[in-house]
């Protein structure tokens, strides 16, 4: 059986996640644990997908008014620091 370890191999100190991510939550009842903004049904990925669609932070804030700027820049932060982050398979010998 083959076991999963995640390893940062890059450094970047403003990505790394000792930062402190107090906007990004996650609870396994909400949207299936994914990780969410302030426990909000809006994920990481719906404002990550919408920014990389086109859509620009002054026009995600008047579409969804209850985020704040902080929640999207967050967000990508934190999506930025997942990215940094490979997924090695250890087999056992």
């Amino acid at each position: 059986m083959a076991h999963l370890l995640f390893i940062n191999f890059t450094y970047y100190p403003y990505l790394m996640f000792d930062e402190n991510f107090d906007r990004i939550t996650q609870n396994p009842v909400v949207m299936g644990g994914k990780p969410c903004i302030r426990g909000m049904r809006v994920t990481v990925g719906m404002i990550v997908g919408q920014i990389g669609a086109g859509a620009g932070i002054e026009e995600l804030l008047s579409d969804y008014p209850y985020l704040e700027r902080e929640d999207i820049m967050q967000a990508l932060k934190y999506a930025a620091a997942l990215s940094q982050w490979r997924e090695v398979a250890l087999v056992e010998a």
